[in-house]
């Protein structure tokens, strides 16, 4: 009998949340902030160094250079930046939607140690002087702008100009500076040059009783008010050394935001419209779940009051496609069991009961990759990573609980029953339960085929492949990025086609040399300069006017320094070790140590063939492909324990004695799971195809480095992980015989 109150309830829930992510889902979306590379900014690594020798550089030294530095960015009018103390003597600070970033680089790193001198470049006051805020922009008798100052001590500024008076025309000019460096800067030296550094040179023809001076000279209205600001901001207590920087032009961000919704409208698309083709009514609770699971996630994002990235976008995307992973293993699960001869309650119970274990260990492996990745990423990679741990908790709890819910109204209103073609299951594959013994083997389509067979074929055409990597490593190597090979990185993004040599001549006229030259983008309007070193500040706000200028849109400029570049190659190497430990452990735990082993000899099988295939194909290593790499590393562990835990499933059900069972097991494992394999990379490619020709440029190569690492994944997890496991049981089997046979004999 339908119980037709289950039906009327599925869609009056389904209604009821619909309509509360429909009503609020665009405030949610415009409250979400967005990072440096989606709406343009500035990102700066600061060593902080003493200013003085002697001085130490400890906690309270580098909060107070976040507080100058918080008073500066107040100027600047950026909303909520984000600056951070990273370690004993770094600071990162982050400037999302800055309009002028040279501005904002200039304003961050000027020391605004303000000095008195006399023509000789004896000290008479400092910024010390200056009174609270007592910098303001005004206008001289001529209107001019000047910068009147007010000074914390009348009587001090008395003593200074008898000083200076006394000593005589033409010496009694008093020297205004800012940032004086000791033995590098003279007034005798500057006085002789057209655009001398010091800020004034004022006559002193009597003695002022009074705290207040003015600084002129041939200021703007707007660089006077500045100069007010940066003197009323502070001198900071330090001297800080750029190590790292990265800026992002408004017009990049907004394009690269558009071509990412676009690409994740067709990628999620496609992957709604195959889960709806391949299994039907499932398919369609999967829809449901996956666009709450989408809702989820932004939403969660905005409770943390988290910076969407770039990469965290493609987070987002590629979190659709595995988090369908889990909703195809119950699916696949519960057609087993129709296959079987159970009925459609029957079988959904039983599927939903034992995908379960499969799903929370493919998600816990999953996790550890994403969270070393946090630990160690930086920057847009932490984004990543974080949208990622999102991705896997919020799939949890939409394919898990969600489709029980949804696909439960559905099957305990009786209404499918007999009918599980709307589950993707033929009459003909059901089996006749009277007539099963007990060990009667669901049939595949896949039962033909005899994965260990050929093994051995499989194990040299990795092997093949191995030597092949190390070859390409030792005679090509990676084309590293400035992330590893410090340096600088210009994208240039050009309202025409553009070509190599013309780039160059543009970088010449601006009296730079870059190292290499490529053009990108889909019509070549995409040039990309790498120069060896870390250009200056000022040649940086050159490039940035200059090419601003040519082409309507500010280039993108990231500098690392060696130091930096050698503790990110280092990072990333301990974070592939420490996720590979953590993976043998927690499988070693769940499973067994060979099950364990064999699973991240796969993955690391699957990430080095990565690294080959980028040595080999020239593209760029940076950032982002260690994160693809991680993610790889997460994917590839995921698939492989859905085919082990399978093959537990069977060694409980069978008594192992001979080679033979444990390739039956090993055989029937893979074929069972083959589909479930195949569907779950399919869903996947679907969203990261997308990525590589609908999303943005910026990003490329770490969609690249996710598409050969998940063919890899998909290849290392039924090819390499359950044959070397099985190579490996072979060979222990009759262990345990042995040692009972020695204690058996007299």
């Amino acid at each position: 009998m339908v119980k037709r109150g289950r039906i009327v309830a599925f869609f009056l829930l389904v209604l009821l949340i619909f309509g509360t992510m429909g009503a609020t889902v665009s405030d949610i979306t415009n409250r979400i902030k967005l990072g440096l590379d989606l709406q343009g900014g500035f990102e700066v690594l600061y060593e902080v160094k003493p200013a003085k020798e002697g001085d130490v550089i400890n906690q309270e030294v580098l909060n107070s250079t976040v507080q100058a530095l918080d008073k500066r960015i107040n100027v600047l009018g950026v909303s909520e930046p984000s600056i951070q103390i990273e370690g004993n003597n770094r600071i990162r600070v982050q400037l999302a939607g800055v309009k002028d970033q040279n501005k904002a680089r200039e304003l961050l790193s000027t020391q605004a140690k303000l000095s008195f001198r006399d023509v000789n470049d004896q000290v008479l006051m400092d910024g010390t002087d200056l009174a609270q805020n007592g910098a303001k922009q005004s206008f001289d008798q001529n209107g001019q702008p000047n910068v009147a100052l007010k000074l914390k001590s009348a009587d001090k500024f008395k003593k200074v100009t008898e000083q200076v008076l006394g000593m005589g025309a033409p010496n009694n000019l008093m020297v205004i500076w800012l940032d004086y460096e000791e033995g590098k800067d003279s007034f005798k030296a500057e006085t002789v040059k057209p655009d001398p550094k010091y800020l004034s040179a004022a006559s002193v023809n009597e003695v002022f009783n009074t705290n207040e001076v003015t600084i002129t000279g041939s200021f703007t209205v707007q660089e006077a008010q500045e100069l007010a600001n940066l003197l009323n901001a502070g001198a900071l207590p330090v001297e800080l050394d750029e190590m790292y920087s990265t800026s992002v032009g408004a017009q990049f961000g907004e394009k690269a935001l558009d071509k990412m919704i676009y690409a994740g409208f067709i990628g999620v698309g496609i992957v709604f419209l195959f889960m709806l083709f391949y299994y039907r009514l499932p398919g369609f609770i999967a829809v449901i779940t996956l666009s709450i699971y989408i809702y989820l996630i932004l939403l969660i994002f905005d409770w943390m009051n988290g910076v969407l990235t770039l990469p965290g976008i493609a987070a987002l995307l590629l979190g659709v496609g595995m988090a369908v992973d889990a909703n195809i293993i119950t699916y696949e699960r519960i057609r087993d069991e129709l296959k079987s001869g159970k009925s459609v309650i029957s079988a959904y119970r039983s599927g939903n009961r034992r995908s379960l274990s499969t799903i929370l260990d493919a998600n816990i492996t999953t996790i550890l990759a994403a969270g070393v990745l946090f630990v160690y990423g930086t920057s847009s990679v932490k984004g990543f990573a974080t949208m990622l741990i999102i991705s896997i908790l919020a799939s949890f709890i939409t394919a898990v609980y969600g489709t029980r819910l949804f696909l439960g109204l559905w099957v305990n209103s009786r209404v499918f029953n007999k009918k599980p073609s709307f589950f993707g299951v033929k009459p003909s594959e059901i089996q006749d339960l009277s007539k099963d013994d007990g060990n009667q083997e669901i049939p595949t389509k896949f039962d033909r085929l005899d994965f260990v067979k050929y093994k051995k074929t499989f194990f040299t055409f990795s092997i093949v492949l191995t030597i092949l990597g190390i070859l390409s490593l030792a005679i090509f190597k990676l084309n590293l990025g400035i992330d590893f090979a410090s340096g600088t990185r210009v994208e240039i993004t050009a309202n025409e086609t553009i070509s190599a040599d013309k780039v160059k001549e543009e970088l010449q006229e601006l009296d730079l040399e870059p190292k290499d030259v490529v053009v990108a983008g889909n019509n070549n309007d995409v040039g990309v300069a790498r120069f060896i070193g870390v250009l200056s500040k000022d040649d940086i706000g050159e490039l940035k006017t200059h090419f601003k200028e040519k082409y309507g849109s500010e280039p993108n400029v990231s500098t690392v320094s060696p130091t930096v570049g050698k503790e990110l190659a280092r990072n990333a190497l301990i974070a592939v070790l420490i996720a590979s430990i953590g993976i043998i452990i927690y499988v070693s735990v769940r499973f067994e140590f060979y099950m364990a082993l064999a699973a991240v000899i796969a993955l690391l099988h699957d990430a080095f063939f990565m690294i080959s295939f980028f040595s080999f194909s020239r593209l760029e290593v940076d950032l982002t492909f260690i994160a693809a790499v991680l993610t790889i590393i997460g994917y590839s562990i995921n698939d492989t324990i859905v085919t082990f835990d399978r093959i537990r499933e069977h060694m409980k059900e069978r008594k192992v004695k001979t080679k033979e069972d444990l390739v039956y097991i090993v055989n029937r494992s893979l074929r069972e799971t083959f589909t479930r394999s195949l569907n779950t990379v399919l869903t996947v490619i679907f969203t990261v195809v997308a990525l590589i020709f609908f999303g943005s440029e910026a990003i490329l190569n770490f969609s690249i480095a996710l598409f050969v690492g998940l063919l890899m994944g998909v290849y290392s997890s039924l090819f390499i992980a359950a044959q070397l496991w099985l190579v490996w049981k072979t060979k222990s089997l009759n262990k345990p015989r042995k040692v009972e046979e020695e204690i058996i004999e007299p």
